[in-house]
């Protein structure tokens, strides 16, 4: 496998990897060319493959073999893609044209067959320092606040938004991967790793000016996650990038962005059942040692992985439940609460103990995103998620310590109007935010829900307000360095309107809109310096 064709990800391949994928045809699927089948490869890439997977065999949504599809139909299928459902599966009528759905619908009733595994050989073939470590700045090179920067996903413009959160001037955009799902940071703040969909890891110094990457390497096809080590010695030593397709994490070195290891996640899920896409859903390190926890995804096992060796890597494999997607740590950086969405279920590790101590089921289809840790009058201190089949958040006990009869159990929960994908809050706040991004409406999903911590009582808020034609969504908030501030992303999806993005940004005391960051492209999560390395929220 050539560097050239690894270097832009899923598309790049020499063959076309979408009409490979299809593989051979059911007798009762329709036909489809082979160029059909390469722009429905990449549109099911894009839009479809993070929640049915790369083999199409399900994970947070449902299978999409032929076994099935094919009976369901081509109408029915164009039906269920144009409106969505309620139970978590958003609408593209507005984000996809009438052609483009009729094409999927088409893809899905053929049979998918495998893209190509990617070796440590092949992982380094793509390694590209694009500034030397000479050339790096001692101090930063600008007379801006960066510890206030907005580190922000520009989704399908595959770059990521600096945004000065003093002035709310958008300082640059950073070249990185195609669909950015999350960024982490080195230990001071400086650096900034984002992993793209298309497998490019990237990282980002902000000290330059304006910032820019210094160095990147594909570590899959298919990609979510990453992490960087935080612990002792080995502080901002290596970084991880976790892959969905081939199912491996691969660890770097953190300053110059050379892979060092790969490792395959393969293996068996929680009844004894092998998996072959056992994909990772997300990474992080733990504060208190020398490890990163690696979520299998489709197995329901979370790995704490011990990096004081990388030679003589040390895993815990701690089973839980299926399919473990998003989560976050307690107050104290000893516990991580993670979505088992397919299980309905938060799941609680210890990583001290290195022992799952927890489960509890919350709704259907738990999603925290960044999720929300804050102190409730009456369970103490609690976290929350949002869900994706239902309007809910519900919250649970988190202090184990001093209030061990209220840990892991359900504290409450509020009703919104329609399932989310984020909450968020902030110690010095009164409030939790509430996003209901995927529900099918736009009266609906233009709005947030602010929850007071106090009373419980909810308050809507208007966010996008744009065209219903325009497919924007309000989705996942962040606060500034002050805790004073909301940022709110507008997600202006539909056609021919992906640079109508903006950022809402609100009072958070008196819930008035008080600025905003026009012309984005595709805007979602964005990452306050501050707040992110000294884990506030």
């Amino acid at each position: 496998m050539t560097k050239r064709a690894l270097s832009k990800g899923i598309f790049a391949f020499s063959f076309p990897l979408a009409a490979m994928m299809a593989g051979g045809v059911q007798a009762a699927a329709p036909e489809m060319s082979a160029e059909e089948l390469d722009r429905a490869g990449q549109i099911y890439f894009s839009r479809c493959a993070g929640c049915h997977g790369t083999l199409r065999k399900g994970a947070t949504g449902p299978n999409l073999l032929p076994e099935t599809t094919v009976d369901m139909g081509q109408r029915r299928l164009e039906s269920i893609i144009t409106f969505g459902t309620e139970g978590g599966m958003n609408n593209f009528d507005g984000i996809l044209d009438e052609d483009e759905i009729e094409l999927i619908a088409k893809y899905i009733q053929q049979t998918p067959e495998e893209p190509p595994e990617m070796s440590l050989a092949d992982i380094r073939e793509t390694w590209k320092i694009v500034v030397p470590q000479e050339e790096w700045p001692t101090e930063p090179q600008h007379d801006r606040n960066w510890e206030n920067f907005m580190v922000t996903i520009l989704r399908d413009r595959g770059a990521m938004g600096i945004i000065d959160g003093d002035t709310k001037e958008l300082v640059t955009e950073a070249e990185t991967g195609y669909a950015v799902h999350v960024a982490k940071e080195s230990s001071d703040g400086r650096f900034w790793y984002v992993q793209g969909r298309d497998g490019r890891l990237s990282k980002i110094d902000l000290w330059m000016d304006p910032p820019q990457v210094t160095a990147e390497v594909f570590i899959g096809i298919d990609a979510r996650d990453v992490a960087v080590s935080h612990y002792g010695e080995w502080k901002d030593k290596y970084v991880i990038g976790g892959a969905y397709w081939p199912p491996h994490f691969v660890i770097a070195d953190a300053e110059t962005m050379e892979p060092l290891k790969v490792v395959s996640t393969r293996g068996y899920d929680t009844e004894g059942n092998y998996v072959h896409e056992a994909r990772v859903a997300a990474l992080y390190n733990t504060p208190n040692a020398p490890s990163f926890l690696v979520n299998v995804k489709e197995t329901g096992q979370v790995w704490q992985v011990d990096y004081s060796d990388i030679e003589n890597l040390r895993i815990e494999q701690m089973e839980t439940a299926e399919y473990l997607h998003d989560g976050f740590f307690d107050p104290s950086g000893r516990y991580f609460q993670i979505a088992a969405n397919y299980s309905n279920k938060m799941v609680f590790v210890d990583t001290e103990t290195r022992k799952r101590v927890g489960m509890l089921e919350t709704g259907q289809i738990p999603h925290p995103g960044p999720g929300a840790n804050w102190v409730d009058p009456e369970c103490g201190p609690v976290a929350g998620t949002t869900h994706l089949g239902e309007g809910r958040m519900t919250f649970w006990g988190n202090d184990p310590e001093n209030y061990p009869d209220q840990a892991w159990e359900i504290c409450g929960s509020v009703e919104t109007d329609g399932p989310g994908l984020f909450v968020r809050t902030h110690p010095e706040s009164d409030n939790v935010w509430i996003d209901q991004a995927m529900h099918p409406e736009a009266d609906v999903n233009q709005w947030v829900m602010v929850m007071n911590k106090e009373t419980r009582e909810l308050t809507p808020i208007h966010v996008a307000d744009r065209p219903v034609e325009h497919d924007a969504v309000a989705v996942h908030m962040e606060y500034d360095q002050t805790g004073s501030e909301v940022w709110v992303s507008i997600w202006a999806r539909g056609r021919g309107h992906q640079d109508d993005g903006a950022i809402v940004i609100f009072d958070d005391k008196t819930l008035e809109e008080k600025a905003r960051v026009e012309n984005l492209n595709t805007p979602t999560g964005k990452f306050n310096v501050y707040n992110r390395k000294n884990h506030v929220g």
